[in-house]
Parts: C-alpha cells; structure tokens; sequence
C-alpha cells in the first residue's frame, strides 16, 4: 500500500542545521524484515548524507546526529506505519502508546508456533476443518472490549534489562508475564478461506496481535499463528495518508508531512520517550 504524499514538492536544499531545526511527529512506512531500530537508524542516515554529512553513523550520538526516536515498535516480520519523532518531537511519543491503533493481521488456522507468528518454527498442529465463518465471528466476541492478555514470550518486553525475546535465543528459561489489562475497541472477521482468516483490529496500547491469533485459536479448540500483520492506522497517521515510503526519505517530504510540536508540547514532556514494545507499551530505555 503506498502513501498518499505528493510527489512533487517544493524543492528545498537539505542541510544540517535544517535538519536539526525539526521538532515535530511525522509516519513512515516500515517493510517487512529489518527491525523498528533497523528502520529508524536507516532513515536517520540517509538524511544525514542528504544533508552532506559524510560517513554518518546513526547509532552514535554525536553533535551531527538527528534526535530521533519511534513511538510504538513493530515486529521485524511486520508492517504498516511507523511514528516518529523528531527533534522535541520526541517528548510527543508518549502519546502514540496509549492512543488507537489500527491492523490487519492474516492469521492461519491448525499450526502453533514458538514465537506465535511465521517467524517461529511450528510447535503443534491440530485439526481445523471443524471450524466455521460463524464460529470465529462469535468467539471474537470474548475479545472485544476491556480483557486480560498474556503477552508474548518472544517480545521486546525486558527481565533484567534484556529482551525476552533475546534470552529464549540464547537458551535462558523465560518464564511468562502475567496476564495485564488491555482494551479492544474493534475486531472484526474480514475474510474467511481454511486455513487462513484475516482479521480487522483496533486496539489501545499493550495489546499484542500474537496473542490475540493464539488464544483464538485455543478458543477454536485448534492452534493459531500469525501469517502476516500491517499496521494501518497509529493515533492520527494513516498507512494510506501519511506514511513515507523509503523513496520519501527527505527533508522536503518530510516538511511537508511533520506535525510540528507546539510550545507546551515542546517544554513539558521531559526526557525522550522510551523505546517500546511490538504493540505500544513502554519497555526499558534502550539506544535507538
């Protein structure tokens, strides 16, 4: 799905200062692969050489480097729309974490797997040709609403400092995180062909797309996991209106497209939000 921004704006000779000179929030489209840190060091960099810095190294913090940061983490095997601050516009990102968000998620029905998507290797198989369209529509039902979760074992979610995702890699017994509160304000079945259903979900901050597949699944008397999952809406910014293709990488782009922070916004928000997890809730501070 590409972004609806206009191709042909006003040319405007990047550099430095300008750079710098942002404060605001702005979208950009995340490919499915590389990792939401990935994503942003890759866009900070190709900014920095717009702006004639040589051999810019995004991952350090130096006087030439963007303040730069995302509000709201996208697995690697995801999609969709990525917010990003810039400048003061990083003390703004604290509100993309508890505001809506929207997503698509393929889902496929008889197989379970480690990490509860495509990515894991399948841990259980079960019969599903027992389930119907009307079957799924009414136990989506237990899941609309104000619910409890269990998140995902394989998250960004941190015990001691690492990501549980990053101790399962290298061999650490994770025990899983209690089950918390999170709220579901849409959830719909859009299409329906066995083995594969894909749903419509708009959700608040904590909630995991992942989770939701697999307790489904369990509640279908099966297994489930995630096939694919775009994310097309977070707060105000929309896949199709407002998320910058990697061609968009620009300064005039993304002029074009900031939400400038406004004086308040600018002087009380404190430090830099923090990096968070795959569908919006706050994890340790980590360097972006």
């Amino acid at each position: 799905m590409a972004a609806c921004i206009s191709n042909s704006p006003t040319p405007i000779k990047s550099s430095l200062s300008k750079l710098q000179s942002l404060n605001g929030l702005f979208a950009i489209y995340k490919k499915q692969g590389p990792t939401s840190a990935e994503v942003l060091n890759n866009l900070k960099e190709v900014l920095l050489k717009e702006a004639g810095v040589r051999n810019p190294n995004p991952r350090k913090r130096r006087k030439q480097s963007l303040k730069m940061g995302h509000g709201g983490t996208l697995d690697s095997s995801a999609c969709g729309v990525l917010v990003v601050g810039v400048g003061n516009g990083t003390k703004m990102l604290s509100t993309m974490l508890s505001g809506s968000k929207k997503y698509v998620a393929v889902a496929e029905l008889g197989k379970a797997t480690e990490t509860l998507d495509a990515s894991g290797s399948v841990v259980l198989e079960k019969d599903f040709e027992h389930i119907t369209r009307l079957d799924i529509e009414e136990k989506l039902k237990a899941f609309t609403g104000d619910i409890m979760q269990v998140p995902p074992l394989y998250s960004a979610l941190k015990k001691d400092g690492q990501r549980l995702s990053v101790l399962l890699k290298n061999g650490h017994k994770v025990e899983a995180k209690p089950a918390r509160p999170v709220t579901v304000y849409n959830l719909t079945l859009q299409e329906f062909n066995s083995p594969l259903f894909t749903l419509a979900i708009e959700c608040g901050g904590g909630f995991y797309v992942r989770s939701l597949v697999d307790d489904l699944g369990k509640a279908l008397s099966s297994c489930a996991h995630v096939k694919e999952l775009t994310r097309t809406k977070q707060g105000q910014f929309t896949l199709e209106e407002h998320a910058l293709q990697e061609e968009q990488w620009t300064l005039e782009h993304i002029l074009s497209s900031l939400q400038p922070c406004s004086e308040s916004e600018q002087g009380v928000h404190g430090t830099d939000a923090p990096e968070v997890d795959a569908c919006g809730t706050p994890s340790e501070q980590s360097p972006k």
